[in-house]
């Protein structure tokens, strides 16, 4: 695949860093439920911070397992099959695209695609409640690990970006950096979660932040010839 189509990570920051308000009504209540369990007193904070960090942690660490893996596919497919490139880019961009329309509530066809990781979430939704209530930090990591499986819209159109990366390791870090730019608003919701659920009713907020993840699907289209400029 040509180097021109290494992905910006800082790009999947601010993909993650814009589409989080997503992950806060797909995520934001359990990270919320692990500061809720702990007991109040000394110390409070440093296991707070340490249970939250754990838990983005493990979810983040899924990221970069499940973008291994369709890298896995997608690169050998398209060393195979240079014209898959194109069509690869065209489906990334398209989701990018949806997930925009979705966060700006203009139209939630995202709700369709999220029904592709169904069967998978119905298999390991089950082994989360061996980690309820939380207790430790090594809990709250597996349960992270676990939950980084959950169909989400903004995690798939993310995917089809890395699937465009030439090595497996490439695609792995562009779902670190995303899931790293998800972590702000994931972390704030933990330790105040009023505060940030009244930032996410905003309109104005969802629709800018849905308009510009259009923004960056038109970016990908291969026939707009932008990507990699």
């Amino acid at each position: 695949m040509s180097p021109d189509l290494y992905l910006s990570y800082p790009s999947a920051f601010l993909i993650g860093l814009l589409g989080s308000t997503h992950c806060l009504g797909m995520c934001g209540g359990i990270s919320a439920s692990l500061s809720m369990a702990l007991p109040v007193g000394s110390g409070f904070r440093v296991r707070q911070t340490t249970m939250l960090l754990a838990f983005n942690a493990g979810r983040i660490a899924s990221y970069a397992l499940i973008a291994a893996l369709i890298a896995l596919l997608s690169t050998t497919a398209v060393n195979q099959w240079a014209e898959l490139g194109p069509i690869l880019r065209t489906l990334a961009g398209v989701l990018l695209i949806i997930m925009g329309l979705s966060m700006g509530q203009w139209w939630q066809g995202i709700r369709y695609i999220e029904r592709v990781g169904a069967p998978v979430w119905q298999r390991l939704s089950p082994l989360t409640r061996r980690f309820l209530p939380v207790q430790g930090p090594g809990q709250a990591l597996a349960l992270g690990m676990l939950w980084g499986w959950l169909p989400c819209g903004l995690i798939y159109s993310t995917l089809g970006w890395a699937a465009l990366q030439p090595t497996v390791g490439s695609a792995a870090l562009t779902m670190v950096s995303f899931g790293l730019g998800t972590l702000p608003s994931m972390l704030a919701t933990g330790f105040a979660a009023s505060q940030i659920q009244a930032l996410r009713g905003q309109s104005w907020f969802r629709k800018a932040a849905g308009g510009l993840l259009i923004l960056f699907g038109l970016w990908t289209l291969p026939w707009l010839g932008l990507i990699g400029h």
